[in-house]
């Protein structure tokens, strides 16, 4: 009933299913427990978020990479707890329960560090990566073999700060053409 009112509200569809998905995933794990979800609390909540914690790397144990390791990253653990705090939000506008154990981050005035309360899980936020004197070198040495157009694009990234994405919609079919007619 939750994502039928979301649908009439005129959601878009993949959002509604990646809803769909996000709670049905949330409610195998509450069979999988023996857990009711309309009476879930906190806890439950934690036994779920550690399950998304837990999980075995996609691509398998194997992977090395700076920030490989089990478990889903924090982006998506933040993803996957949407659709369910959602759902715990209509139970209490349905008035099926009296709070909401998924909760969220608020502001409130008076307290330490700005008045900020953190949400369930701790929002991360990925730094970029900064290449060394020595990988900036590599990177202008292989430039150097490249067609002047590539060289061009890289001068326009570097000195407009421009994303790696921002370049890419560039496409290599792509030439730049003056506006004038």
């Amino acid at each position: 009933m939750w994502l039928q009112v979301w649908t009439d509200l005129g959601r878009a569809p993949r959002t509604i299913d990646a809803y769909a998905r996000g709670l049905a995933e949330y409610l195998v794990m509450c069979e999988r427990e023996d857990v009711d979800p309309v009476t879930a609390n906190r806890a439950h909540i934690a036994v779920y978020v550690r399950e998304l914690t837990s999980r075995p790397h996609r691509r398998g144990a194997n992977v090395v990479t700076i920030d490989s390791g089990s478990g889903l990253a924090n982006a998506t653990i933040q993803q996957r707890l949407v659709p369910v705090r959602l759902f715990y939000d209509f139970l209490m506008e349905e008035g099926l329960r009296e709070s909401n154990p998924v909760g969220r981050g608020r502001y409130t005035p008076g307290r330490q560090r700005g008045g900020q309360q953190r949400g369930l899980v701790l929002r991360l936020t990925k730094l970029p990566w900064i290449p060394s004197e020595q990988q900036w070198l590599g990177i202008l040495q292989v430039a150097r073999e490249e067609p002047v157009r590539n060289r061009v694009m890289l001068a326009l990234a570097y000195d407009a700060a421009l994303r790696r994405e921002s370049c890419a919609r560039c496409g290599p079919t792509t030439s730049i053409r003056p506006t004038g007619r």
